[in-house]
């Protein structure tokens, strides 16, 4: 490494955030890259560890310690090189990813971990500056047609490795805009959209054609109601086998979980999809937010990334207070290091969106909704106690609380079974795309020459899993294709 001694002189330092009261103001953005210096800083820390288990924890296998060593040596145009080798979209991971590299970093079992999430923000951030970034047209075509369906990170990487490849792509999307939950799920002030627009212009520079507004599946089969529909036409799936020589299936995990309680049906009470999206749009300028925060009390059910981003939007209408109800048990401060390292250790967890204001409460089920006229006004919950991963009600533990709006960010269970039940894929156990990783069969489906990945196999999951099953499903259609591929794995 460049700096042998660096883990010992130097402090993990983070990125810098704006105050809350600032950043509430809009949607914008508020973390602050490093700068080179403090970027040279940081990749200091990068131990000669031996073993970098940082590699194995990064789901994409980001060659972290030669990019770390060539940001202290300021190499940054080899830093991106290298960055890109394993991860079409840096700036996405560098922004919304939770950094399990991080977890099993070596210096991270003793120490503060090396900010490698910190580092690959500003290696891409300084890229597209410099105009390192630029489209890779490839000078021989293969004749071969594929249709990627589902233009999230999954469907994005797979159809830049697969035009690279010198195939011809196709990528269709149900919504306005492409991106899948990059743009509609993940609010700006996480990650702003012009991001996504840029990589677009990209890769429909390299070849890439993108079709939005168009739902893939049948007719007469229309997407549930849990899922919004924003397609002005449909494509049959038999139809676009007949005209693409391979198929990738690579759409969300769609289908929200619901509260099964009595009052959910009372007008208040909404998935959180149904709040974010519109709030994507509005932000973006393709109309209004249906469903308003402002001067409401807000309880969020669920306590994972949905939930937060449904606690920091609410926020930015101006809430009157945000509550956030978790059922599992209250995580611990800290890790059991030489219990669970180097692997995602569970601990408690505070995002910026809790920073800006949010009560939270873990071990409670919610019993009841109640309201009047048809609105909800207030939400019956319970305290559960956990005993060998079983929970059971505390007797006597009912109480209320003000709920004018109540948002459900519970996970989500399965992908829409329309569009897998249109090209007659086969399910799993999860009602999940039946499709293997590994082997000469990997990410195929039971359909000639259809594949599926991303979320839509293995279920809901990180932006940095789907990046990675989009160029893995790309390397097995060009196998497929071609017999043999030259893409990485």
């Amino acid at each position: 490494m460049g700096k042998v001694t660096g883990f010992m002189e130097f402090e993990r330092q983070e990125e810098v955030y704006l105050p809350p009261a600032e950043r509430l103001k809009g949607y914008k953005e508020f973390v602050l890259r490093l700068d080179d210096a403090k970027a040279k800083t940081q990749s200091a820390r990068c131990m000669d560890c031996g073993i970098p288990f940082c590699n194995n924890g990064c789901p994409v296998n980001n060659i972290i310690p030669d990019f770390n060593d060539l940001v202290y040596r300021q190499n940054w145009k080899e830093a991106i090189e290298v960055l890109h080798s394993t991860n079409n979209f840096p700036e996405f991971t560098g922004r919304i990813c939770p950094a399990p590299c991080e977890a099993a970093c070596t210096l991270g079992f003793n120490e503060d971990p090396v900010g490698i999430k910190s580092i690959e923000h500003a290696i891409i951030d300084k890229a597209w500056e410099e105009g390192w970034v630029k489209p890779l047209p490839t000078p021989t075509k293969t004749g071969k047609k594929v249709a990627v369906v589902g233009s999230g990170p999954a469907g994005m990487a797979a159809a830049q490795q697969l035009a690279r490849a010198g195939h011809d792509v196709t990528v269709f999307e149900k919504n306005g805009r492409a991106g899948g939950l990059l743009r509609y799920g993940i609010p700006d002030f996480k990650m702003e959209k012009w991001l996504i627009d840029r990589r677009i212009e990209q890769m429909e520079a390299e070849g890439v054609i993108f079709r939005t507004g168009v739902y893939v599946g049948r007719a007469d089969a229309p997407l549930p109601p849990q899922i919004k529909n924003y397609s002005k036409e449909v494509v049959d799936a038999k139809a676009l086998m007949k005209e693409f020589d391979a198929v990738l299936l690579t759409g969300g995990s769609e289908v929200p979980r619901d509260l099964l309680v009595p009052g959910r049906e009372l007008d208040g009470v909404h998935y959180a999809l149904e709040f974010l999206i519109p709030q994507n749009k509005e932000v973006v300028g393709d109309g209004k937010n249906p469903i308003s925060a402002k001067g409401k009390h807000v309880v969020v059910i669920g306590g994972g990334d949905t939930g937060s981003d449904c606690i920091g939007t609410s926020n930015r209408h101006g809430a009157a207070s945000i509550t956030q109800f978790e059922l599992l048990p209250r995580p611990p401060e800290e890790e059991d290091k030489p219990l669970i390292w180097p692997y995602w250790p569970t601990k408690l967890r505070t995002s910026s969106s809790h920073e800006e204001g949010c009560e939270r409460d873990w071990s409670v089920c919610t019993k009841r909704l109640e309201g009047k006229d048809g609105k909800v006004e207030k939400l019956i919950a319970a305290r559960l106690e956990w005993k060998d991963g079983k929970m059971d009600e505390v007797p006597n533990s009912e109480f209320e609380i003000k709920a004018d709006l109540v948002l459900l960010a519970m996970g989500f269970t399965n992908p829409a079974a329309p569009v897998l039940d249109a090209f007659g894929v086969d399910k799993d156990a999860r009602a999940n795309a039946r499709a293997a990783t590994e082997g000469p069969a990997a990410y195929k489906t039971n359909v000639d020459k259809v594949f599926a990945a991303g979320d839509i196999r293995r279920g809901q999951s990180l932006v940095v899993w789907a990046i990675r099953e989009g160029r893995q499903a790309a390397q097995a259609v060009d196998s497929y294709l071609m017999g043999s591929s030259s893409l990485p794995r």
